[in-house]
């Protein structure tokens, strides 16, 4: 079976363990599909680095219950082991009411154990009193045993066994307090690791640190990835473009939020995607005939994407010539007439959206419903999308015109709608991160855009 790695809350260390599980067993030669709960960017790229194999986004909000079983079908078909690290605790939903797009929805719908990691630095026997409620919380949960995080002495240990021991809830791994393997975080969670220099080092850390505290005869079996038959229901098959699309991808330090599942999407979809730099590359890649901007840090990396004036002015051109342009929250603000930082510096961006991004303290997080208002080169007015928003910035001017009506996803919050995202020409832009699993038709509907983009770019 494979395994939910679950914390009893954020912060407890979840993901250290998962990247320890990881790097241990990648070193042992498995191969290792890895999957990650929630809307998250920046954990998925960890596991990808580790794992040599693309994580996977496992989200029923976004997507759907039955796209998350087909999801883990398809990508554990012939792997070794398969491992879900989960999100916030392990009851904590969408909602903050319920469980749904919990790591507990998600375990029951795959059908597999909890492994629950206690963060055991302020307690000692209050550890079994845990243990014991979050395994009863909920009587469909299995659980495959727990692990002691932040253990502080082997006496603190001895009194961490005894109290868990009439539990019979196994111990599967004791990681020490002193053990310090910290990644550096920012203000919109972990630093991704294309930005950090010694990551090699650090995952060669993380292996030996998974090798030596983890009960690995009790773990291996569970790691076992479950032969699974994955659903031909949100095939792209019947959308395929003919006719070859080149797209450019924004891939850099300061762009790399993507769904794995989005890029095969476009694939599938008969696109042929070409990375490209807005932070080093003079020009757009030749013959594309659309672009897909991500998310990511711009505004960390402001300073440099405003020195690539040509690189600058050549995405302003190709868009002003009418190439279809899907930006999502930092592919929008690059596309701003300025970003103006943390220390009140702004920058000069593109160009095409007549506002500027201003970063602040104030973190807009969370799911939302939308509704299109206009149509665009991904969605047709009246379409309905959930999508995810987690960004600091906000524009000093709104179009006249929005994209997007949106609300809150939980159904009994009060809250207005907001109006949101802009089209300008062939630009779909919006803060709205939306992955495309279950809804291979918008991406189809991106690709046929830029399949009738007649003029592909020579050299911008």
């Amino acid at each position: 079976m494979a395994l939910a790695i679950a914390g009893e809350r954020s912060g407890v260390g979840k993901t250290t363990v998962t990247l320890a599980l990881l790097a241990a067993l990648q070193r042992r030669g498995l191969q290792v599909q890895s999957f990650k709960v929630g809307p998250d960017y920046i954990d998925p790229m960890f596991h990808t680095q580790v794992t040599g194999r693309a994580c996977r986004n496992l989200d029923p909000v976004l997507t759907s219950e039955a796209y998350v079983q087909e999801c883990f079908a398809r990508h554990t078909a012939g792997v070794d082991c398969a491992l879900v690290e989960g999100v916030m605790g392990l009851f904590d939903g969408a909602t903050g009411a319920e469980d749904w797009a919990s790591t507990a929805h998600i375990a029951r719908l795959l059908n597999i154990p909890v492994l629950l990691v206690l963060d055991c630095s302020r307690l000692s026997r209050s550890a079994a009193a845990i243990a014991h409620g979050y395994r009863s919380f909920d009587p469909r949960l299995q659980f495959a045993g727990v692990v002691l995080n932040r253990v502080g002495s082997d006496r603190h240990l001895e009194l961490l066994q005894s109290a868990l021991e009439p539990l019979n809830l196994p111990i599967l791994g004791v990681l020490r307090r002193q053990v310090e393997i910290t990644i550096p975080d920012r203000h919109l969670g972990l630093v991704p690791t294309g930005e950090l220099d010694q990551f090699h080092s650090l995952i060669d850390r993380l292996a030996d640190l998974g090798e030596a505290c983890f009960d690995w005869p009790q773990l291996l079996p569970l790691l076992d990835a479950p032969p699974r038959q994955p659903s031909k229901q949100f095939s792209s098959q019947n959308l395929l473009i003919q006719s070859p699309v080149r797209i450019a991808v924004a891939r850099d330090r300061a762009f790399n939020f993507y769904y794995a599942d989005n890029l095969d999407c476009l694939e599938q979809l008969g696109a042929e995607l070409v990375s490209w730099s807005p932070l080093s590359d003079p020009h757009l890649p030749v013959d594309v005939q659309g672009l897909y901007l991500g998310g990511g840090f711009p505004e960390v990396f402001a300073e440099q994407l405003a020195d690539n004036a040509s690189g600058r002015d050549g995405v302003r051109r190709a868009i002003q010539a009418g190439l279809p342009t899907y930006a999502e929250c930092g592919g929008l603000m690059y596309l701003c007439q300025q970003i103006q930082g943390f220390d009140q510096q702004s920058w000069p961006m593109v160009g095409i959206l007549p506002t500027t991004a201003v970063m602040g303290a104030r973190l807009t997080l969370g799911y939302r419903r939308a509704i299109a208002q206009q149509t665009s080169s991904l969605v047709a007015a009246g379409t309905t999308v959930c999508g995810h928003e987690f960004h600091r910035s906000t524009l000093t001017k709104t179009t006249p015109q929005p994209l997007f009506q949106t609300w809150r996803y939980d159904p009994s919050s009060q809250e207005a709608p907001s109006l949101e995202g802009w089209r300008s020409q062939q630009v779909h832009a919006s803060y709205l991160h939306l992955h495309w699993g279950s809804r291979p038709e918008l991406a189809a509907r991106f690709v046929r855009s830029c399949a009738q983009f007649q003029q592909p770019i020579a050299k911008f």
